[in-house]
């Protein structure tokens, strides 16, 4: 059997057969990562470049827990985004997912308490802590979203 593989009319390919899913950046899933990616970046150059800082150890875990999520959520949508996770079957991606948005809602939300609480007025240090909220409340968004999707009630279509 000859494998042979014949050109389209028009010359172009499929979205399926591209290497990118340009589709998930308008997805409610992929906006959602793309704000946390902005908050968590505002949160972190806010920590990085603030200067007095009134508790430097405080300061040093708020800085590495958003850099630490900003990578790994950088990492799921880069993924996403060129369709790796279907060429790894052998990792549950949405279980994975969920477990990283529950560590990182806790893991932020307690920086994030801890920032404001140990800020000392200084404004960058402020600003961060409420950035951080605002990544706490789009990570939680995202493990609601995501427990739904790999934890919520499945229908099968058959009637009962």
């Amino acid at each position: 059997m000859s494998h042979t593989v014949s050109p389209t009319s028009t010359g172009r390919t499929s979205a399926s057969d591209s290497v990118f899913n340009l589709g998930y950046i308008r997805t409610i899933p992929g906006l959602l990562k793309m704000a946390q990616m902005v908050a968590l970046l505002v949160t972190f150059l806010c920590v990085h470049c603030a200067r007095g800082w009134p508790n430097w150890a405080a300061f040093q875990y708020f800085e590495v827990v958003a850099v630490w999520f900003l990578v790994v959520l950088l990492v799921f949508f880069l993924m996403h985004l060129c369709r790796l996770q279907a060429k790894m079957g052998c990792i549950n991606w949405l279980l994975t997912e969920f477990f990283h948005y529950c560590v990182g809602t806790v893991l932020i939300c307690i920086a994030s308490i801890v920032a404001a609480v140990k800020s000392g007025g200084v404004s960058a240090l402020v600003a961060a802590s409420v950035f951080g909220f605002i990544t706490t409340f789009l990570m939680a968004v995202s493990l609601w979203t995501s427990y739904s999707v790999s934890c919520g009630p499945h229908h099968t279509g058959a009637a009962v």
